[in-house]
């Protein structure tokens, strides 16, 4: 029971989706999501419960009482119908295949069965096949400025074929040319221009739009020989209709010869390109139809269809598996390796001014091109999605678009792709769908055969006209009814006309209430359906919906406290727990004291919390007292007189304090320690002499109270006079010698300011210091002035 109630509180993440879908029938339910499930136990739905109610995720359906035999979940498969093993084979070896015997990727056929929501992921091997045949069409610009390119391309074929049998032993060569629209103002359209658009005595071709030369041949010699016999030729504009000729190349198959194998088209140039559009300029505006217009071998619609755009040029190309080289001169290489970017598996080289370097050109973009393998899909029907995952040489894995692809692979390497593809939805008429993958440039596909699981298997079990639900008004599918066209009720028992009768509202009533379903629902034919809310875990229920899972009391904001279930607005709370709100814990733990009795034996245990019936007891488990003496206090008395023969209860020792057993220790190591099953109490208290005495409470199982004492008590010792007196008169005297010097010091400070100063003063007078004014000197002298020295 418990568990069926847990499972109760799930999360709106699981069956929200499948709720919110209001599924009507099996087939509706499981299109919901890969992770519903429908219910066609017949018994299954509660009163007041609509239909849609058997859809719901596999948890909650089966925590509902659902049994797993009864619920439909049809889950999605794949199957390998073509499964050959990629080829596996050497260069020159004996064994000589077909190219339609040779495989490359694997598997190449499967059926994939898809439930809405649900992925199907299968692998994808791709490894190229070593001496796999080629085909190479050399498409060659004849206007005048490609003149010296001509001499050195008929000698094209034989070269070639030399080169290209280090390759292949299945080599293929064919021969094109191209010019323009034959229409102003692309060429000029004088009679005489057009037998030789050249100027002076040059001998020019007449102009054209494209020619088929040679078609596909593996004699190098006859490509030399129709080569050799072609003229250049002349055009007005710069750009040329190469476009043209690269889609008569792709959509004539037959007339070129191209097999099932590498088909290589080498585009040759000196000179850009037109593209749709341009044709306004020769008053040409009929789009390019994609379709093969040639007549003996030349393009007979140019001068009517405009030139393909570049998406459609890419189409083409990849419809027929082709894989183009662009062989320009470095004037030209910034444009072309733009247009390389929009056409998937292209390559650009550099074509020297004479076309000299076209064989080293054509090999190595040859490498370039095979050395990549990309895979593409054929368009998916609506709501089907694909992703792709690559697993390439060297663990290099990569995924989005980049899934698509590997690259520098080698001949013989082998690469993986992992493939999921994804239903969001049914398609409306229920048809199978086939769509193909496969690597660009390369004929092999892999065809994907998509089957939609949009009904489920018990339908096919129903039982139209069933009188199970009302004589027949409906088909009795999956144990519910799906109701003919214009029957409603949840057994077709009702037309659309009786909706809204007063008569059938009656019965939607509760007794004395005006209220129809509780205002939680609709009456429909006579009975309730309640509605639904946004939350989808929140639901109304009962005959006339007056009941919900939503509307009990709560605690901490949660339902029921979280510690049960909401049924019919009323808590029916989990093991444990109890209470309107299921707030209240029935488990005593919490009120436990560290003596081991509920609430200290102070008080009573209530939802988990102790209420102390004891006024001087408080706190979680009644254990403290803010005016009760502590144990060690309140013995403090008897453990005295009864150790010591002393202290206040001294003369009545043996009436108050024999209530408990006292033994005697040496010392305090040998009191009882923490660990005992007994609680205890370890005590230090004072006696009437000021002596600290020990001892320790315990009380045992039985209710004996154990008292251990030290058996001395310690007591402080006197202080010591001596010390003391001596410590004070050296205190005196030394504190009387450091006044003193303070004193002193103090004194000879002043004294040397005195004196600096009195310098300073004298250095400043200013008196003269000669003689003193009022002395006579005693000694005169006379000076004869008639004495001459002589």
């Amino acid at each position: 029971e418990t568990i069926s109630l847990l499972t109760d509180l799930r999360s709106s993440l699981g069956g929200s989706d499948c709720i919110k879908a209001n599924a009507k029938s099996c087939g509706e339910c499981i299109q919901a999501g890969p992770n519903c499930g429908w219910c066609k136990k017949t018994d299954f739905l509660q009163e007041g419960e609509p239909t849609s109610a058997r859809c719901d995720d596999l948890a909650a359906l089966k925590s509902k009482g659902c049994p797993m035999e009864d619920i439909e979940n049809p889950r999605g498969s794949k199957q390998v119908l073509e499964n050959r093993e990629v080829t596996n084979r050497k260069k020159g070896a004996a064994e000589k295949l077909k190219p339609e015997a040779i495989t490359q990727i694997q598997p190449q056929k499967l059926s994939l069965h898809l439930r809405v929501g649900e992925p199907q992921t299968f692998s994808l091997k791709f490894k190229r096949a070593e001496d796999y045949p080629i085909d190479l069409y050399y498409l060659m610009d004849l206007s005048y400025s490609m003149k010296d390119d001509l001499e050195n391309v008929k000698s094209l074929g034989t070269a070639l074929m030399l080169e290209m049998e280090k390759i292949t032993s299945d080599f293929r060569i064919g021969f094109g040319s191209f010019v323009e629209k034959t229409v102003m103002p692309y060429i000029s359209t004088t009679p005489a221009k057009l037998r030789n658009p050249c100027t002076g005595d040059q001998n020019c071709t007449s102009p054209f739009s494209y020619k088929n030369v040679l078609s596909l041949t593996s004699e190098g010699n006859k490509f030399n020989e129709l080569v050799g016999k072609q003229h250049i030729s002349g055009n007005l504009d710069s750009p040329e209709g190469g476009f043209d000729a690269i889609m008569q190349v792709a959509v004539c198959g037959e007339q070129i010869g191209w097999r099932n194998v590498t088909r290589l088209l080498v585009f040759s140039t000196d000179a850009g390109f037109h593209f749709a559009g341009d044709g306004k300029l020769g008053g040409i505006v009929l789009p390019n139809d994609g379709k093969c217009h040639l007549e003996n071998n030349v393009y007979t619609m140019s001068h009517y269809y405009d030139y393909p755009s570049i998406a459609h040029l890419v189409q083409k190309l990849s419809e027929n598996n082709i894989q183009t080289i662009f062989a320009v001169t470095e004037e030209f290489q910034a444009v072309y390796k733009e247009l390389k970017n929009l056409i998937p598996k292209s390559a650009v080289g550099t074509l020297s001014s004479n076309s000299s370097n076209v064989i080293q050109l054509i090999i190595d973009a040859y490498n370039s091109l095979s050395s990549e393998v990309i895979l593409e899909n054929t368009k998916l029907p609506k709501g089907v999605t694909i992703s792709y995952k690559s697993f390439c040489k060297n663990g290099v894995n990569d995924t989005q678009e980049d899934g698509r692809k590997c690259s520098n692979i080698s001949i013989g390497d082998e690469v993986r792709f992992e493939i999921n593809i994804t239903a969001n939805e049914c398609p409306k008429k229920e048809q199978n769908e086939t769509i193909k993958i496969k690597p660009l440039g390369f004929t092999e596909e892999v065809e994907i055969n998509l089957q939609f699981i949009c009904e489920c298997q018990c339908q096919s079990e129903g039982e139209p006209n069933s009188p199970a639900c009302h004589a027949g008004n409906g088909t009795f599918e999956c144990g519910a009814c799906r109701c003919n066209e214009g029957r409603i009720g949840r057994l077709c028992e009702c037309s659309t006309d009786e909706v809204n009768s007063e008569d059938m509202d009656a019965y939607c009533r509760r007794e004395n209430s005006t209220e129809i379903c509780s205002n939680n629902g609709e009456c429909i034919c006579g009975q309730c359906v309640c509605k639904k809310r946004e939350n989808t875990n929140e639901v109304y229920s009962g005959k006339y919906c007056e009941c919900d899972n939503f509307n009990c009391d709560r605690s901490n904001g949660l339902i029921c406290g979280g510690n049960g279930i909401c049924k019919c607005r009323v808590c029916e709370c989990f093991p444990n727990f109890t209470g309107s709100a299921c707030d209240c814990s029935l488990d005593t733990t919490p009120c436990m004291a560290s003596n081991g009795q509920i609430c200290n034996g102070r008080g009573t245990c209530e939802c988990g919390t102790c209420n102390c019936t004891d006024p001087k007891f408080q706190g979680p488990t009644c254990e403290m007292c803010q005016t009760c003496l502590g144990v060690c206090a309140e013995h403090k008395d008897c453990v005295q007189c009864r150790a010591f023969d002393k202290g206040e209860k001294k003369e009545t020792c043996s009436q108050e304090c024999m209530h408990f057993n006292m033994t005697r220790v040496e010392s305090r190591d040998k009191l009882p320690q923490p660990g005992q099953p007994d609680p205890l109490s370890h005590c230090k208290e004072k006696d009437v002499d000021d002596c600290w005495f020990y001892f320790t409470y315990s009380v045992n199982s039985n209710g004996e109270a154990n008292v251990h004492v030290v058996e001395t008590p310690e007591c402080p010792s006197g202080p010591d006079i001596i010390p003391i007196v001596a410590g004070v008169v050296a205190g005196i005297v030394l504190i009387g010698l450091a006044l003193l010097l303070i004193w002193k010091l103090l004194m000879i400070i002043h004294d040397r300011r005195e004196f600096a100063k009195f310098e300073k003063e004298k250095m400043n007078a200013k008196w003269d210091t000669g003689e003193n004014p009022i002395y006579k000197s005693a000694v005169t002298t006379v000076v004869n002035p008639k004495y001459e020295g002589k």
